[in-house]
C-alpha cells in the first residue's frame, strides 16, 4: 500500500465541497421540516378519525408515504431528474440536490412526528376535549409541546439520515463532500481525499447527533 500523503489535497476545494454539504443539508432539513411535521400531524388526526372520508383519506397518504420511503435514495434522484429540471431548471450540483433530499426525507420523518404523537398520554388529549378545546388547540398546545422531546430526536435522526443522502447524491454530480469522495477516491486513486471527506461527515454527524441529543434531555427535563 502506497504511503497516504495529505499534503497534495486541495483544501480549497474541500472547503466549498464542505460548504455544499452543509448547504444542501441545511436546506433540506429546513423544507423537511415544514413538509413532514404537518404531513405527520394529519397522519396522526386522520388515523384517529372516525369518519370514512378521513379515514381513507389517512389511507391513501399512509400508502404514499410508504412508497417513497420504500424507495432507494439513489433511485429516486435518477426518477425524480425532470421534476427537479423542471423546477429548478438543473438536475445537478446543489440546487438540483435539494429537491430530492426533501422528497426523499419529508415522508420519513412524518412518520417519525406520527409516531411521537401517539406516544402522548391519551388521558391528556381527551381532557383538553373535554374542556371544549379544539382540534387545531389540542395540536398546538398538546400534542406539540408534549411530544417535542420526540420530535427533536426525530429531526436529529431525520438529519443525520440526510447527510448520508448528500453523500449518495454524489453518484449524479450533485456536489459535496460525497461527489469529491467519489470523483477523487474512487475514480482517481486518491485516496487521501476520501478518508478526509469521509472525517468530515462523520464529524458532522456527531456534531448533529450530539446537539440533538442535548435539546432533547434540556426539553425533557422542562
Amino acid at each position: 500500500m502506497d504511503q497516504l500523503d495529505f499534503s497534495k489535497i486541495d483544501w480549497s476545494e474541500m472547503a466549498t465541497a464542505s460548504g455544499d454539504t452543509l448547504q444542501m443539508m441545511g436546506f433540506s432539513t429546513l423544507f423537511t421540516f415544514l413538509i413532514g411535521l404537518p404531513l405527520g400531524i394529519l397522519l396522526y388526526i386522520f388515523s384517529k378519525s372516525n369518519a370514512p372520508v378521513l379515514i381513507w383519506i389517512y389511507r391513501v397518504l399512509s400508502f404514499i408515504v410508504n412508497i417513497v420511503r420504500s424507495v432507494p435514495f439513489i433511485i429516486l434522484i435518477i426518477a425524480l431528474i425532470p421534476f427537479t429540471r423542471m423546477i429548478m431548471g438543473v438536475s445537478s450540483g446543489v440546487e438540483g440536490t435539494i429537491p430530492p433530499l426533501v422528497i426523499g426525507a419529508a415522508p420519513f420523518f412524518a412518520r417519525l412526528v406520527e409516531t411521537a404523537l401517539r406516544e402522548v398520554d391519551r388521558g391528556v388529549i381527551e381532557a383538553s376535549y373535554a374542556m371544549g378545546a379544539s382540534t387545531a388547540q389540542v395540536v398546538r398546545k398538546v400534542l406539540l409541546p408534549e411530544s417535542l422531546p420526540g420530535l427533536i430526536a426525530g429531526m436529529t435522526i431525520t438529519a443525520v439520515t440526510l447527510v448520508s443522502y448528500t453523500a449518495m447524491s454524489g453518484m449524479i454530480g450533485g456536489g459535496g463532500l460525497g461527489d469529491l469522495a467519489i470523483r477523487y477516491g474512487y475514480y482517481r486513486y486518491e485516496t487521501e481525499v476520501m478518508i478526509i471527506s469521509v472525517f468530515f461527515m462523520v464529524v458532522l454527524v456527531q456534531v448533529l447527533q450530539m446537539l440533538g441529543d442535548r435539546l432533547v434531555i434540556y426539553f425533557t427535563r422542562k
